[in-house]
């Protein structure tokens, strides 16, 4: 009973969020925001956005095919239409609890390709280590050559004594849970520990692998994807047609942030993305209008692409 309270409120916490978010922009528009925000719906140049959801897909592609190289590496063999439909269920579940996509795709392969839960789940975890890393990058290489308006988006948004202060929560509760991790004896702590050693070869996997130039090559291509999908997207509007290079960049780390520590970026990425795009002379309708047209897109491909593979797994596995 209390483990179904936790998940719906880990479910409904995030939506509500997410509601609030989308009342409080749109309480500050007027009738005639409104109605050009509605415009710009109708008006956009829809080639470019299902261009972009293609890209999309192909980024799918590419990450399925990825994951066979740590794979293969353990001396487990997946085949790509269970790993390709795996991250396609893992997208979706995400839209729900938080972070249940990488359980699923770690049990799919699990149930149809008899790989350890532990290793499966080891592989996915070092995946997503990976891709924290090539946002930070992505993060500092925008601050690099937006440094001023970064600056100027923080400090307006967010202010300097609470960004002082978590980061010094941020840091006690980091040492707090290594302390933790290292010297207690809880029941809870050890039980931690033992599934942290199940992991531990999945994770080691990327290191020693063979083919670690192959991995991170599909790796940069998947970034490159997204990239790529982010600048076919600006083409939808008129307005954000001409967006620069670096306006482009700077937009898509924050939309990826947003996407990262939340269930999928709603309400959060057309916010933050109408936020920036301020500093880029941008209106605020415009960039609300930019934002949902790309959210929107982007989560009917992970509708459509979800439910179509959890139907078709238990059928093309049928043997």
């Amino acid at each position: 009973m209390k483990s179904t309270i936790r998940k719906w409120i880990s479910i409904l916490i995030p939506v509500f969020i997410g509601l609030g978010i989308v009342f409080y922009q749109y309480q500050q528009f007027t009738k005639e925001q409104l109605t050009e925000i509605e415009g710009y719906f109708k008006n956009a140049q829809y080639f470019y956005v299902f261009l972009a959801v293609f890209v999309g897909f192909l980024g799918n592609t590419i990450r399925a095919y990825r994951w066979k190289y740590m794979l293969d590496h353990l001396g487990y063999h997946s085949t790509f239409k269970n790993n390709f439909m795996a991250v396609n269920v893992g997208y979706l579940l995400n839209l729900t609890l938080p972070k249940s996509g990488e359980i699923s795709r770690a049990v799919i392969v699990k149930k149809y390709n008899k790989i350890p839960f532990d290793k499966g789940f080891g592989t996915i975890v070092a995946e997503r280590i990976i891709d924290m890393l090539f946002l930070l990058l992505f993060m500092v290489l925008t601050i690099a050559i937006q440094y001023d308006i970064v600056k100027a988006f923080i400090l307006d948004k967010i202010p300097l004594h609470f960004i002082v202060l978590l980061l010094f929560v941020g840091i006690i509760c980091f040492v707090g849970f290594i302390l933790l991790y290292k010297y207690s004896k809880l029941k809870i702590v050890v039980l931690f520990k033992e599934k942290i050693a199940g992991l531990k070869e999945g994770l080691m996997s990327i290191i020693h692998m063979k083919k670690k130039g192959l991995y991170f090559f599909h790796t940069l291509l998947i970034w490159f994807s997204y990239i790529v999908t982010y600048l076919i997207a600006t083409k939808a509007l008129p307005e954000t047609t001409n967006l620069s290079m670096g306006a482009s960049i700077t937009a898509f780390v924050v939309g990826s942030i947003a996407i990262s520590f939340t269930n999928s970026g709603f309400g959060a990425f057309p916010f933050l993305t109408s936020k920036v795009l301020l500093f880029y002379a941008i209106a605020e309708p415009v960039g609300a209008a930019f934002g949902w047209i790309i959210w929107t897109s982007q989560m009917l491909l992970v509708l459509l692409l979800g439910l179509l593979s959890f139907l078709l797994l238990p059928i093309l596995n049928r043997k």
